[in-house]
């Protein structure tokens, strides 16, 4: 039963994991290398992101290549790219930057990628380097989790006497600095460490998706939970940040992000990169060596911007109310699937049911709804009359402004010649001395004036003047009246 069992689970995971999916690709080994080699030169190395434009082009001319040298392969960059994506080896994300879409690897991909260059270059199991850091790591461990304080202090005391027996020799001439083969051997063996580092950010941030998409789920979903999830939000819990994940990447970002530490991380790359041994190592060595920093921070700050994202759309989503809205759907939808349920026992699923239910979908028409271009249609046959232009009339420019403005300028110098002569002035008083120039524009002018710089009685004026059409007329309004020069 147990070999059952485990031969039952591992073919589940064969068939639904898409490393494993990969690695089998196609329907032979070629088509398979073919895969990995083109996803894994394009999104697997120092780039880990294209366009989508820009990735189909690369493609397409790698395909052309490969086809040459004999290897089948039938469909375009575009139908391939499709293909990756649903079968799990490509994530597809919206640009940030310009319009478009996006491709990188999934964890799954970088996962088989990183399985095959080790199967292809085998590092070394037994080396001086890893079984010192293992014996360090090992060292360091078992003082800090030692519960007896005596033992923490007697190891302490061993590794300072250790220290100082090192310092004594470098300060007598008997202690030579690591060189050569083994301090190469160390550097790549730290690098090998170190490449497994950026892939690892990818694996998180599809745990913060999932870990939203669970969120989301049961608020819709549980009942029980809902309570919980939502008094959450509502108090400001930021339930990405808290999490597993979130805390121990946290953790990790505070790490690099220090600037003690990456300060003298870099200083240590930099003081490496100067020894004589770094020679030794490839130009792709020593670029992923020099970068490696830099590398860390943009990803982490990538990934701290992604589970932003996420709590502040969680919250959205719950103060929007539109968990609700989805609750009903998913209610709906239970309802249909459970009648559908009960009707499968006494009705066939190819059964006419005697009406034609509205589909979705885009509409046929026959191709003679189309219409032929006809260049004649937009053809100028008039000809074009020219104008020749003139030097423009200042008068004329103000006598058109008139009669789309109110000339307040005007207005202002009526009232206070009337108020040069008399303390207050109404309306009425400054049409009767000068006469309504614009008609009724005059008027409503007067008025916005007064309203503005006088005071309104709760008295009424009958206001009389000529229109721009000659007629004369007349309104009652409350008086208006100007207390003062307007300036």
């Amino acid at each position: 039963m147990p070999a059952t069992t485990r031969a039952l689970r591992l073919r589940q995971l064969i068939d639904d994991n898409a490393s494993l999916r990969l690695l089998r690709a196609g329907d032979t080994a070629a088509h398979a290398a073919a895969v990995m080699a083109l996803l894994a030169e394009h999104l697997g190395g120092e780039e880990r992101r294209l366009g989508s434009e820009e990735l189909h082009e690369r493609l397409d001319a790698d395909l052309e290549q490969l086809r040459a040298v004999g290897f089948e392969l039938k469909n375009s960059a575009r139908g391939y790219v499709a293909q990756w994506r649903t079968a799990g080896f490509l994530v597809r994300r919206a640009s940030d930057d310009a319009r478009g879409e996006t491709y990188e690897l999934s964890s799954h991909a970088l996962l088989a990628i990183r399985f095959l260059d080790d199967v292809e270059a085998p590092r070394q199991s037994a080396t001086e380097s890893r079984l010192a850091s293992l014996a360090a790591q090992l060292r360091q461990l078992a003082i800090d989790t030692d519960p007896l304080s005596q033992r923490r202090l007697e190891r302490l005391r061993r590794e300072r006497e250790r220290i100082d027996a090192a310092v004594a020799a470098i300060e007598a001439g008997d202690d030579e600095p690591m060189a050569g083969a083994r301090a190469a051997e160390r550097v790549r063996d730290l690098l090998a460490q170190a490449a497994a580092v950026p892939d690892d950010f990818t694996r998180v941030r599809a745990e913060f998706e999932t870990l939203n998409a669970k969120l989301r789920e049961k608020i819709v979903e549980s009942d029980a939970s809902q309570g919980t999830v939502l008094d959450d939000i509502f108090r400001g819990v930021d339930l990405i940040a808290t999490s597993d994940a979130g805390r121990t990447f946290k953790a990790f970002t505070d790490l690099v992000l220090d600037p003690a530490v990456s300060g003298e991380f870099e200083d240590n790359i930099d003081q490496i990169l100067e020894r004589d041994f770094a020679h030794e190592l490839t130009a792709e060595q020593r670029r992923a060596l020099r970068h490696f920093v830099s590398t860390l921070k943009g990803r982490t700050s990538e990934i701290q911007g992604v589970a932003t994202e996420f709590a502040r759309g969680l919250r959205r989503y719950v103060e929007s109310q539109d968990y609700g809205r989805d609750r009903v759907l998913r209610g709906v939808l239970q309802e249909a699937m459970q009648h559908a349920l009960a009707a499968s026992d006494v009705v066939k699923p190819y059964q006419k049911l005697g009406f034609d239910p509205p589909l979705t979908g885009v509409a046929l028409k026959s191709v003679g709804v189309l219409r032929v271009h006809d260049p004649s249609e937009f053809d100028a046959s008039s000809v074009v009359t020219m104008n020749e232009t003139g030097v423009a009339d200042l008068a004329a420019l103000r006598a058109q402004a008139r009669l789309t403005e109110i000339d307040f300028d005007e207005l202002v110098g009526q009232v206070n010649s009337v108020l040069a002569v008399h303390p207050t002035a109404t309306a009425g008083e400054v049409l009767a001395q000068f006469p309504a120039s614009q008609g009724v524009a005059s008027v409503v002018g007067l008025l916005a004036l007064a309203a503005v710089h006088g005071v309104v009685d709760e008295q009424t004026e009958r206001l009389i003047w000529t229109g721009t059409d000659g007629v004369e007329r007349a309104a009652d309004v409350d008086r208006h009246r100007f207390v003062g020069r307007i300036t």
